[in-house]
């Protein structure tokens, strides 16, 4: 019978192997929802990484697993993106390569305590710098952070207030190298166990240390937030009926004492400045309602050239005259990258066919009776600098319009709503979570979940109360101190290998130099 080892020697069996090993983190997130999968996930592909017979080999394994990854995260695109939606794992799955050989340095063969030791920091800050590298705009953004898997667990968020979600991803990579050592690495196995409980000090002491948000007091410490659903409104004249369906959910929260109403993203079709009849009759909505509503409009403008999803708060005599227009699009949902070079996206699957315009600036929005918001459209609900920047601007309260109606029955519309619980938890701020078609929710400002959330098989309208709080967390303070720490441990470590290459190769013997021979063949002997 051959053994499992042999059995992958073959090339293709191992990268499927890798590639299935990657995938198993994805049942951590919604809609699995496996919270505690994420400390023992990347168990299986470390294995597989530390054993590779070569360097290279290693490096093929981190590439496959992060292949598997990357595709597993963002299945939900297949419909929609088809065979580019390989393509895109493929290229974001290349950033595990180099981890690959890293993770076989550190734990392959028999490490000692001290290369153990070393790996339970160096392994996680590479998982770190990969994830910061993959978290920029161009490169699909920071969907599928490990850490995220841990938004319904209070001790997670407490250290997300600390280091933002880059810390829970540290700690989780970190448990699961120490895992690794202890089913494969007898003789290390004290220093594993010390790895662990060093995991465990850094959870307690941010627990105890972390100040939790301060609630605000009095009549001033809460408001009520109107949240309006659509559902799903297909066909011809869709955004005119969307409208007309949301007016009639916004009529239902008249005498509810609301301070906001929030609409989903792309809730209005139709420029506000072409369309004053439907302006007027959002001003209606917030004379009836009491409150301001904060609507999105997806439409090509009339004062600017260009396609703007926007933000857009409506007061009783009509737009007050703040907005806020999307700084971080979708790629290939609304503008392709490199659209001369990949364009033909648009031919194979549901690609943007003009690119959406840009906006420039963030923008903390006065929604009266000192309410102060920041409004953030969709896909920026993911990037933890923007919720913390809002923070900083003075937003009492963090506001995400989303739609998701593309991916309704995929896993996407529950783990897009699950990010604002970190975002809340990482700046102390209440997060509203409004989309058009579900899932919308409200997380308090410790990442908890306020009131009931609007599943995607509702259309309603659904008034929060929401607790305000004050105060700082060191997230806000310090910023993105975790992944800027990893690279640092990366430079240093790779300049210590450095060093030590160079001293080996100064301490290594020259070649041999064979004996001089004679004329007749036989060695020269050296004289008496």
């Amino acid at each position: 019978m051959k053994t499992l080892g042999h059995w992958l020697t073959a090339p293709w069996r191992r990268s499927l192997v890798a590639a299935l090993a990657g995938a198993l983190p994805v049942l951590a997130f919604p809609a699995p929802s496996l919270w505690w999968w994420a400390w023992f996930a990347l168990v299986p592909w470390l294995l597989l990484v530390r054993a590779a017979p070569t360097g290279r080999r290693a490096a093929y394994d981190g590439w496959c697993g992060g292949f598997g990854f990357m595709l597993a995260m963002h299945h939900w695109l297949l419909p929609n993106l088809h065979v580019f939606t390989f393509v895109i794992a493929a290229l974001l799955g290349a950033l595990w390569a180099p981890w690959g050989r890293l993770v076989r340095r550190l734990l392959g063969g028999t490490p000692g305590p001290g290369r153990v030791a070393a790996a339970l920091v160096v392994v996680p800050s590479g998982w770190l710098a990969i994830e910061l590298v993959r978290s920029w705009q161009g490169l699909g953004g920071p969907w599928g952070v490990l850490g995220a898997s841990q938004w319904q667990v209070a001790p997670a968020l407490r250290l997300a207030s600390v280091g933002g979600v880059w810390l829970v991803s540290f700690l989780i990579v970190a448990v699961n190298a120490a895992v690794v050592v202890l089913v494969a690495v007898r003789r290390a196995r004290v220093t594993a166990v010390a790895g662990l409980l060093a995991t465990a000090a850094a959870g307690s002491a941010a627990w105890v240390w972390s100040p939790p948000p301060a609630s605000s007091s009095g009549a001033d410490g809460r408001v009520r937030i109107g949240v309006v659903q659509a559902g799903v409104v297909a066909g011809t004249g869709s955004p005119a009926r969307r409208f007309d369906r949301e007016e009639e959910l916004t009529r239902r929260l008249a005498g509810q004492d609301v301070d906001l109403v929030v609409w989903g993203e792309s809730s209005v079709g139709f420029d506000l400045g072409e369309r004053p009849d439907l302006a007027r009759r959002l001003a209606a909505l917030s004379r009836q309602t009491g409150a301001d509503v904060l609507v999105n409009v997806d439409a090509r403008r009339s004062d600017r050239p260009g396609i703007f999803k926007s933000s857009v708060l409506v007061g009783p005599d009509g737009p007050t005259g703040t907005r806020y227009d999307k700084m971080r699009l979708v790629p290939f949902g609304e503008y392709v990258p490199a659209r001369s070079l990949l364009g033909w996206a648009t031919s194979v699957g549901e690609a943007a066919g003009e690119d959406r315009r840009r906006g420039t600036a963030q923008v903390v929005m006065e929604a009266g009776d000192g309410l102060r918001v920041g409004p953030m459209v969709c896909f920026e609900s993911a990037f933890p600098d923007m919720s913390r920047h809002l923070a900083e601007d003075g937003a009492g309260v963090l506001l995400a319009q989303s739609s998701t109606s593309t991916f309704q029955q995929s896993w996407a519309p529950a783990q897009h709503a699950s990010l604002a619980a970190l975002r809340a938890a990482e700046t102390g701020r209440p997060m509203v979570h409004a989309t058009l078609t579900g899932v919308s929710a409200v997380y308090d400002a410790s990442g908890a979940r306020t009131g009931p959330r609007l599943g995607t098989d509702t259309s309603g309208a659904l008034v929060y109360d929401v607790p305000l709080a004050h105060g700082t967390t060191p997230y806000v303070r310090f910023g993105d101190w975790p992944p800027y720490a990893a690279l640092a441990v990366l430079v240093v470590w790779g300049a210590v290998e450095g060093v030590r290459t160079l001293r080996f190769r100064r301490s290594a013997p020259g070649p041999r130099v064979p004996p001089a021979r004679t004329a007749h063949g036989s060695a020269a002997r050296p004289g008496r």
